[in-house]
C-alpha cells in the first residue's frame, strides 16, 4: 500500500513540475494543514502569550508587521502582494478562519520556526527580545480582521522603501508641511525665452 501511494505521489508530483504559479488543490491544502497541525509539538500548540495584549504590544506588533511581514502578507493580512502571490503555496489571507483558528502557540511556533517548503522563514532569534516580538506579532495577527484605516495608513509609513522612494516621500512631506525649500523661479525679461 505504501509503495502504491508513493508511486501515485511521485507521478502526481512529476506532472506538477516546479512552477510556483498554480494554487494548491483542496487535497494538498487539507493534507498540508493536517501535517502542520500534527508536526507542531503539542506543548508548543498549548503555549499562551506571557504578556497581555495592551495598546503598547499591539503598536509594537503593528510596527514589526509593517517592517517585516507586509511585503509578503500585505499590511491588511490579505496576502495580496507581488511576493505573497508568487509563493507556493500563496501567502494566506490571515484574516480568515484558517489562520485565526490557530492557537496562539501555533502562530508563535510558525513565526519562530518557519514552515519548510513554503516561503515562510524562521524569524526566531533565540533571545527573550525576539520571543517578545513574536508574541506581539501573534497579538497583532488577531487584530488583522478589524484593522482601521488609521492603522493601515500608519503601516504604509513604516513599510520598507528604497532610497529614491524615501527621498520622494520626504520631499512630499516637506512640501505639504511648507518646509521644503523650493528655488524661486528666475524672472525672464520680456521677449527672452529659455
Amino acid at each position: 500500500m505504501v509503495g502504491v501511494l508513493t508511486l501515485i505521489g511521485a507521478v502526481w508530483f512529476s506532472r506538477q513540475g516546479i512552477s510556483a504559479k498554480p494554487t494548491p488543490g483542496p487535497i494538498e491544502t487539507s493534507l498540508s494543514r493536517a501535517a502542520r497541525h500534527y508536526l507542531i509539538p503539542s506543548a508548543a500548540r498549548a503555549r499562551v502569550s506571557p504578556s497581555p495584549g495592551t495598546d503598547e504590544t499591539l503598536r509594537e506588533g503593528l510596527e514589526h508587521w509593517a517592517d517585516h511581514c507586509a511585503s509578503c502578507h500585505g499590511n491588511d493580512g490579505s496576502g495580496q502582494t507581488a511576493i505573497g502571490q508568487g509563493l507556493y503555496p500563496k501567502a494566506p489571507d490571515m484574516r480568515l478562519a484558517a489562520t485565526q483558528s490557530l492557537t496562539d502557540g501555533e502562530l508563535f511556533y510558525i513565526i519562530e520556526e518557519g514552515v519548510k517548503i513554503t516561503g515562510m522563514p524562521a524569524w526566531g532569534t533565540g533571545t527573550p527580545e525576539g520571543e517578545a516580538a513574536s508574541w506581539h506579532l501573534v497579538q497583532f495577527i488577531r487584530r488583522l480582521p478589524t484593522l482601521t484605516e488609521d492603522e493601515l495608513a500608519r503601516m504604509e509609513e513604516l513599510n520598507p522603501r528604497g532610497r529614491a522612494e524615501w527621498q520622494a516621500f520626504e520631499e512630499e512631506r516637506q512640501f505639504l508641511s511648507g518646509t521644503l525649500d523650493v528655488p524661486a523661479a528666475t524672472p525672464t525679461a520680456p521677449g527672452h525665452q529659455h
